[in-house]
């Protein structure tokens, strides 16, 4: 597997630079195809509006949507200009509720989706509906960027949580290329159930696996003497200088049709360095 087609899906081209400059350098460093998507939110909520405003007012802010898509979608055109790589960018409007579709469909044919992490400073409720909506409903892999975006050569170490779950395997799967070029890969087991399947040499078959397709790996067990998985997780990145994180996403379905799982989110709200995901 390689990372032929990469997404990257933007609302403001202006505050999401350093989201545009990973994914570019993402294709560049894969040899891969940028697709970015430009959104413009139509935030109209039908039915909010009294009677005989709704008709007028959701034209309204339809059309600022779209001249905001519009608008992105130029400044986007006129970053990637100057880039030897290959790329597309296309724009359209969705409203927030909806938004899930448009991502989805798009995802869905992207081999990675690179986005800023989307709790925190740059982040925001648009930036976690096009996150959830590429992880859970378009079931793409996604690189999740931090605020100070990539650095040059990040993935020289990279960390894998293992559970045993189908979800952390499909994001191990996801990063094979990345896993590969890599100079060390640790897979990280947390407390290992002492009645699992593979309670006899935790992680041991996922490492063979890894090591069949030319990664270093090794496995690293450890304990739970935080109170969050995904603070012994960041502690142990930490003190291996880790440079990346591969890791399965869970989510819950709750208020919208998906949304991060504790587990997931906490990684998420408190990560430095690149997180790839799966579900």
């Amino acid at each position: 597997m390689a990372y032929k087609s990469i997404l990257t899906i933007v609302t403001d081209a202006q505050s999401q630079g350093a989201q545009i400059d990973a994914a570019v350098a993402m294709a560049r460093r894969e040899d891969a195809h940028l697709d970015v998507l430009c959104i413009g939110i139509d935030r109209t909520q039908t039915g909010y509006y009294y009677a005989g405003a709704t008709a007028f007012i959701q034209q309204e802010t339809f059309e600022r949507a779209q001249a905001e898509a519009a608008a992105t979608e130029a400044s986007v055109r006129e970053r990637l200009a100057v880039e030897d790589i290959r790329w597309g960018a296309e724009s359209a409007v969705a409203q927030l509720g909806a938004m899930g579709g448009l991502v989805a469909l798009r995802a869905r044919f992207a081999d990675l989706v690179v986005q800023l992490k989307p709790y925190g400073a740059a982040g925001g409720q648009d930036a976690e509906a096009i996150v959830e909506a590429a992880l859970f409903e378009g079931r793409a892999p996604v690189l999740i960027v931090p605020e100070g975006g990539l650095a040059a050569d990040f993935g020289r170490r990279i960390v894998c949580g293992w559970n045993q779950g189908q979800e952390a395997l499909n994001a191990i799967r996801a990063a094979l290329p990345m896993l590969r070029a890599a100079d060390l890969v640790d897979v990280a087991i947390i407390d290992p159930p002492p009645h699992g399947a593979e309670r006899a040499d935790p992680g041991a078959s996922l490492c063979q696996m890894l090591v069949r397709h030319g990664a270093k790996a090794e496995v690293t067990v450890l304990a739970k003497t935080l109170p969050r998985v995904s603070d012994v997780l960041m502690r142990h990145v930490s003190d291996i200088n880790g440079d990346m994180v591969v890791m399965g996403a869970y989510g819950h379905s709750r208020f919208r049709e998906a949304i991060m799982g504790g587990a997931t989110r906490n990684m998420l709200e408190q990560a430095k360095v690149p997180v790839l995901m799966a579900h």
